[in-house]
């Protein structure tokens, strides 16, 4: 029998290979190594096929096969297939989607083939796809699914496991069943487990927790992530502003959010607009992306060179200015990128709040007095080694200098984001660039300030 990945080499082999060109056994033998994949790795096969060849292989395969892969595909691919394939089966596909993958890949569509596909979806789907496609991007209403086991307080146990094994066998996940009233309110929440070790005449509420951790619909979908972290959870229900269950965020979504953001985070802070650039972009959606950025920083740039520009006599009087002004900008903006990266992470995954600020800034400011002691020692060493012995007296200033300005990144690299964080705004807009740009500006203004006081105090006025 052939592995996994002897499976995956043997359908490489076959990328590029002209599918109208294989006969009738090449084909079924295709159709065969494909559905004895996981989906996720036929997906991962498709998306490297020819895009021509890519509905023919999507055609091959089984019709609940064929479901579980269209949701790993990436937009694009998912837009063409249902261009190229018979109106009856895109309609067979979106109707057994789940509704959370469903809202997720509307949300991807131009509005005119949403509009038509939800036209063809069945009274019930549409509805579960509405209400998803009702709450705000970014929400807990947004990516929870409406499919959940319920379950209603009078059950015993026994008639509990009989109604999950005849009418839930589709529901997304069935660890938890979550137990409501005649208004559909949340009243607890009981897991397979108990109810398979329980004996079948104990009724389901003597066995259910009436401690229910939950998530509204308009709750962040980072805090609902942060919350099935915290309570090692693989479901977590999702009320509405009158307690009324209406779906469930599963795991598997959690784990998309943390990629999510962190992938947001991390390329906000390299001042990437929207950070949600893929690394497989074409080239017209990476220039959309960082251009704005990096035109803005030539803004942000030109007002640091500003302040360097009145001090041209002094440079030219110190030409060792040249050789340290740039170990100065660089090593005090990667300090503030330190402490900002950190800081941010921090945040994002709920390991410190705002009210933690003083602390944070403590540690910086403690960690920085070494660190600056010992970038303003290395700057001053590197000055006598440049500069010419009348000079050498720059060595005292650029240490000094140092010194000052690894305070003030380490602090801003703090405060900045934990200001943005209390003001209930995403700390990671504070991007890296736009704070080392600040700094250089800062530092350069002081530096050269404190070189002119000292060159007036030598008796050589710029």
């Amino acid at each position: 029998m052939l592995t996994t990945q002897e499976k995956q080499n043997s359908l490489s082999d076959m990328v590029g290979l002209d599918f109208a060109g294989l006969e009738l056994a090449g084909l079924n033998q295709m159709k065969w190594e494909l559905n004895q994949l996981p989906a996720v790795d036929i997906g991962d096969y498709i998306v490297h096929l020819p895009p021509d060849q890519q509905g023919i292989a999507f055609r091959l395969l089984n019709k609940d096969t064929a479901t579980d892969v269209f949701e790993y595909l990436p937009a694009e691919v998912q837009e063409d297939l249902i261009s190229s394939l018979q109106a009856a089966d895109v309609r067979q596909l979106v109707e057994s989607m789940r509704p959370d993958d469903r809202a997720e890949l509307f949300d991807e569509l131009p509005a005119r083939i949403v509009k038509r596909l939800l036209q063809q979806l069945s009274p019930a789907e549409r509805q579960a796809t509405a209400t998803i496609l009702g709450y705000a991007e970014g929400t807990a209403g947004r990516v929870m699914t409406t499919e959940y086991v319920q379950l209603r307080e009078g059950l015993t146990v026994g008639e509990a496991l009989e109604k999950i094994r005849c009418t839930d066998q589709d529901k997304e996940t069935i660890y938890y069943a979550y137990v409501t009233d005649n208004q559909r309110q949340l009243m607890s929440v009981v897991s397979l487990r108990q109810l398979f070790f329980t004996i079948p005449s104990t009724l389901v509420r003597d066995v259910a927790s009436g401690r229910v951790i939950k998530a509204y619909t308009e709750m962040p979908q980072e805090e609902v992530a942060q919350i099935m972290k915290r309570y090692d959870l693989i479901a977590l229900p999702v009320v509405d502003r009158e307690d009324r269950l209406v779906g469930i965020v599963t795991i598997d979504d959690v784990v998309d959010i943390l990629e999510e953001e962190a992938t947001e985070d991390i390329q906000k802070l390299a001042g990437v607009s929207g950070g949600d650039e893929a690394a497989l972009s074409l080239p017209h959606i990476t220039i959309r992306k960082r251009l704005p950025w990096l035109l803005g920083n030539i803004g942000l740039y030109v007002g640091a060179a500003s302040a360097i520009a009145p001090f041209q006599p002094v440079i030219s009087l110190v030409p060792v200015l040249a050789v340290v002004m740039p170990i100065l900008s660089n090593t005090s903006g990667n300090v503030a990128i330190q402490a900002l990266s950190v800081t941010v992470r921090g945040l994002g995954i709920g390991e410190v709040t705002h009210a933690d600020t003083l602390k944070i800034l403590r540690k910086e400011l403690l960690a920085g007095l070494g660190t600056s002691l010992a970038l303003g020692s290395a700057l001053a060493l590197l000055s006598l080694i440049w500069a010419v012995p009348e000079e050498r007296w720059v060595s005292i200033v650029a240490g000094l200098v140092m010194v000052i300005n690894v305070f003030v990144a380490a602090s801003l690299g703090t405060l900045l984001p934990m200001g943005l964080k209390r003001l209930n705004l995403d700390p990671a807009l504070i991007s890296g660039p736009l704070l080392t740009t600040t700094l250089d500006a800062v530092g350069f203004m002081t530096f050269l300030s404190l070189i002119s006081i000292a060159l007036k105090v030598v008796g050589t006025p710029a």
